[in-house]
């Protein structure tokens, strides 16, 4: 069943522009059937459509871990809490997902794939599976489906990328390395996935770092117009991104830009703890100017031996219209190394003797993983989220 599932996924959706349309295929069918579900959902739908395809992707690629795809979806049934789903809307998806699938093989595009019985009961056990887990999930959570927060500083660390601290009311109990929604007043209803960069404490501190992505409507706003004393909603943390720390393997870790936000939060931690693995950090960016957060990083290292700080860059100089400072490694740290940070670190060898995690946008990962994978790492031993 599995692999027929990964086979008819990918055989549909080979390219941005099917998925794109896959997408919008079942969220007309759900709409069309149950016309109340749209003001769930923002006016523009396009993020959310990536998201969507993303997440059936993620699942249908790691059925066979099972463990794994059971805890996201639960998570991920949670999280829905803040819409105010409930099982008969689980249900109603399960319907338009397995819909949508069918439609696509009566398309043009995919005539020549046929819709078979075992297909059906394929589709028909995995949209179970996924309906059953997340409701599930959801009516078994006892904690708030929503927090707030008060924006209590921003910083504007480079043009295009924000520093933003807040302290939310009561504590958001997140692990180190989990993601959580995000709704900023400026865009009511639009909801982004941020990794907190430090870990939770009684406090309710929290601190976020946004990048401004070009085309976007919710990074832009939180770059450029957000202000001290903004009331931010969240929703109930995701990911699982985290240390084993019962396994003998030690660590590697691999962010760029801000992706760096949930490594950052983990190591932080680890650094209360007494016994750690050890730890190599690769840090990445396009340009020396995006490696900002080096210094804290190089802080943490020098207090705790079993953590390596390697900053990384694609270009060797920051571009003519960096304004900031050239910021270089601090005495004593790794120099910087140049190239694409996944070809950088698979240049090392193999990894497979370590726990990997990798962190950052999707192109970046994708390649990343492909660089380790050629160089000898075991795709089971890779991690990183797949909603970002």
């Amino acid at each position: 069943m599995i692999a027929r599932l990964q086979s008819s996924l990918d055989s549909l959706t080979d390219d941005e522009e099917s998925r794109a349309h896959f997408s919008a295929v079942f969220y007309t069918g759900l709409f069309a059937e149950h016309p109340l579900y749209r003001s769930l959902f923002p006016a523009g739908m396009e993020s959310q459509g990536h998201r969507f395809f993303r997440a059936v992707e993620f699942v249908v690629k790691n059925l066979p871990q099972h463990r794994r795809i059971r805890k996201f979806l639960t998570q991920l049934g949670r999280d829905h809490r803040r819409y105010g789903v409930e099982r008969e809307h689980y249900e109603a998806a399960g319907v338009a997902l397995k819909r949508a699938v069918r439609s696509m093989y009566g398309t043009s595009a995919h005539s020549r794939y046929k819709w078979t019985p075992e297909l059906d009961e394929a589709w028909s056990q995995f949209t179970d599976l996924v309906v059953s887990t997340m409701a599930d999930g959801a009516e078994s959570d006892t904690t708030p489906a929503l927090w707030g927060a008060t924006v209590v500083s921003h910083e504007r660390v480079l043009d295009d990328l924000a520093i933003v601290r807040l302290e939310a009311d009561p504590p958001i109990p997140y692990g180190a390395g989990q993601y959580v929604g995000v709704q900023i007043p400026q865009r009511p209803k639009m909801w982004r996935y941020y990794s907190p960069a430090i870990p939770t404490n009684p406090f309710g501190q929290l601190e976020f770092h946004i990048r401004k992505v070009s085309g976007g409507w919710v990074s832009p706003a939180i770059v450029s117009e957000t202000n001290v004393g903004d009331r931010w909603v969240m929703s109930t943390p995701l990911g699982g991104l985290e240390v084993d720390f019962t396994s003998d393997r030690d660590v590697l870790m691999i962010g760029s830009g801000t992706g760096i936000a949930p490594l950052r939060a983990q190591v932080m931690e680890m650094s209360q703890r007494a016994n750690n693995p050890r730890v190599h950090l690769f840090v990445g960016g396009r340009y020396p100017c995006d490696l900002y957060d080096l210094e804290t990083l190089w802080h943490i290292s020098l207090s705790n031996p079993w953590l390596t700080v390697v900053p990384v860059s694609e270009e060797p100089e920051n571009p003519w219209w960096h304004n900031g400072p050239v910021l270089e490694p601090p005495f004593g740290m790794h120099s910087r190394l140049i190239g694409p940070i996944g070809k950088v670190v698979a240049q090392f060898g193999s990894w497979a003797d370590r726990q990997v995690q990798i962190s950052g946008s999707p192109s970046m990962i994708k390649t990343t993983v492909y660089a380790l994978r050629a160089g000898g790492t075991p795709l089971d031993q890779i991690r990183h989220d797949p909603l970002y």
